[in-house]
């Protein structure tokens, strides 16, 4: 009986990874079925600490959601094969350059990720090309003087905006 628990258990943790898997891939696709982004998994647990940062930097709330939605899928804990860890994937030498001292904190992780985002809108002028600076880094686009020709970042652009809208649509 304990090793059917213990086998049991085990098909159960592989399902629920699996599960966060595929819902971490649906999430941050920013494509397939339209649904209200207010209700995305998670995305309510930090309404008041993105509501802070989006007053203290003054970005849109709705950019906010957008970035970590993108990012992480509201997943406070995820990392990324390149490293970058949190809600709004953070690289190590990013939150530390901005004081972030655990990049799995939300609040820390969100007021730096807001206040990257924020400087990178304020050197670059735009949207997108702060957008592509937060994934690409500044470099690349000083570079390129635009959004650089890589496919991932003109796609995290892309979503970032269309993801953006929705969420202004769905919180007006």
């Amino acid at each position: 009986m304990i090793e059917n628990n213990t086998t049991s258990s085990l098909w159960m943790m592989l399902f629920n990874l699996l599960l966060e898997k595929l819902n971490q891939k649906q999430v941050g696709s920013g494509g397939g079925v339209r649904r209200n982004l207010a209700s995305a998994p998670g995305a309510g647990d930090f309404e008041e600490v993105i509501q802070a940062a989006s007053r203290r930097y003054e970005l849109d709330p709705g950019l906010l959601k957008a970035v970590i939605h993108q990012e992480s899928g509201f997943n406070p804990n995820v990392v990324s094969s390149a490293g970058a860890m949190g809600l709004m994937q953070l690289m190590p030498g990013t939150a530390q350059g901005l004081g972030v001292t655990d990049p799995f904190d939300p609040a820390q992780n969100i007021d730096g990720g807001a206040r990257y985002l924020r400087t990178q809108l304020d050197r670059f002028g735009s949207l997108p090309l702060a957008l592509a600076a937060y994934n690409a880094g500044p470099g690349a686009v000083n570079k390129y003087q635009g959004v650089p020709p890589y496919a991932e970042t003109q796609q995290y652009v892309r979503a970032i905006s269309a993801l953006f809208e929705r969420y202004k649509e769905w919180t007006a």
